[in-house]
């Protein structure tokens, strides 16, 4: 008998329509994994009964449930999805403007585009957004990722994502500025509540494994000063609802083949300025969730899912009081995480912004050489909008969404 090997397991999925009924079976997606386990899970009751013979005479399997991890490499558009589901609203394409009259300056670099007239509030940046221009003076400038660090009407101060320089330049007469990808974010009302359907297909030994009613609980990503950025996503689910030996899902979508990121490319912001201190950077993104046990059914009913909370910890060179200061402090901050797929001008990326964080912690190490302070922290419902940063906990761009 054949063993089924990893690498001829197929993990599919697709939304579903109603929570716990299968998703149609086309238009499935295959998931990008290093690691992706979904598995039925069951209450067990244990007979409390008294007996002359000292032992228990039985045990019962209760209520019926789903459960499943992921474990993947972050790439663009790979697990759009689950990110969309977990902060409840679906990524949607970003309208931005024109501008009149536009000139660019140069800091260092920091790079700034000032408009004559009107408003890049009004025209809808954001504060973390990657935007791209056309219509600058100088055209070797047109098209690049540019990171926006801060913003008041007229001006916007942005960075390069692939670390490379802009041009100080004269008026441009017209300038138009757009968001690649899609963005989403956690929104004051009108949250998702998405479930999927998900297989797992075992090719070699021809086995199928169909879950249903399985919402997204947990995502949480990792940065780590070297190697790969990585994410998790945590479902609670409704039920193995189907087994078979032939594949659900038919000519399911491939899995995607965008660029892997790697935390090295990318820029990180810090009450809108560059940070290269930090040594390594992680959050998570959590759901709460309740399984609802009725009488008469041996799944659950439904998932319930309550608040969105984001949570997370930075690692940084002790160079100065500046973390300590916004933890002694109690100030509230704000972080930006972006990543890219290579260092092109226009490589693939996802950010991620807080708008609106305060540190919980900050501990110094001691060692022989470059001593770092870890802080963690969590991410609060901003408040303070006037300079361009959203009204939400957590922010997040796919440029490939």
């Amino acid at each position: 008998m054949p063993i089924s090997k990893g690498v001829a397991k197929q993990v599919g999925y697709k939304k579903e329509t109603t929570f716990g009924v299968l998703a149609g079976n086309t238009s499935g997606k295959l998931l990008r994994r290093v690691t992706a386990n979904f598995n039925l899970a069951k209450e067990t009751y244990e007979s409390a009964e008294i007996r002359t013979d000292r032992q228990v005479a039985d045990m019962r399997h209760g209520v019926r449930s789903a459960e499943g991890t992921l474990n993947g490499e972050l790439s663009a558009a790979s697990y759009a999805d689950f990110m969309g589901s977990i902060v409840g609203k679906d990524f949607v394409a970003v309208t931005l403007g024109a501008a009149a009259q536009t000139t660019v300056t140069a800091v260092g670099t920091v790079y700034t585009l000032v408009r004559a007239t009107g408003s890049w509030l009004t025209d809808g940046l954001k504060v973390g957004m990657v935007i791209r221009a056309t219509g600058l003076t100088t055209s070797g400038d047109n098209g690049k990722n540019l990171l926006v660090a801060s913003l008041t009407a007229t001006n916007a101060v942005v960075v390069p994502l692939n670390g490379s320089t802009m041009t100080a330049q004269g008026t441009a007469s017209s300038v138009t500025i757009t968001a690649p990808g899609k963005q989403t974010f956690v929104p004051v009302t009108g949250h998702t509540d998405d479930s999927y359907t998900v297989e797992e297909f075992y090719a070699d030994i021809a086995q199928s494994e169909v879950y249903t009613g399985m919402k997204v609980n947990s995502l949480s990503v990792q940065l780590p000063a070297t190697g790969l950025t990585t994410i998790d996503v945590g479902f609670s689910g409704k039920d193995l609802t189907q087994t078979g030996t032939t594949q659900y899902f038919t000519s399911p979508a491939a899995q995607g083949s965008t660029g892997i990121f790697a935390a090295v490319n990318g820029v990180m912001l810090v009450q809108g300025a560059p940070v290269a201190l930090v040594t390594s950077a992680d959050f998570a993104v959590e759901r709460a969730t309740e399984n609802a046990t009725v009488v008469g059914s041996n799944s659950v009913a439904d998932i319930f899912t309550g608040r969105i909370r984001v949570t997370g910890n930075l690692s940084v060179y002790f160079q100065d009081a500046t973390f300590r200061d916004y933890f002694n402090a109690e100030t509230p901050v704000s972080l930006v995480l972006s990543v890219t797929a290579d260092s092109s001008a226009t490589a693939n990326f996802v950010a991620f912004t807080l708008p609106k964080v305060k540190l919980g912690s900050f501990t110094k190490d001691d060692t022989e050489q470059g001593l770092t302070a870890s802080s963690s922290f969590q991410a609060l419902l901003n408040d303070v909008t006037t300079a361009g940063l959203a009204a939400t906990t957590i922010q997040i761009q796919d440029s490939a969404a």
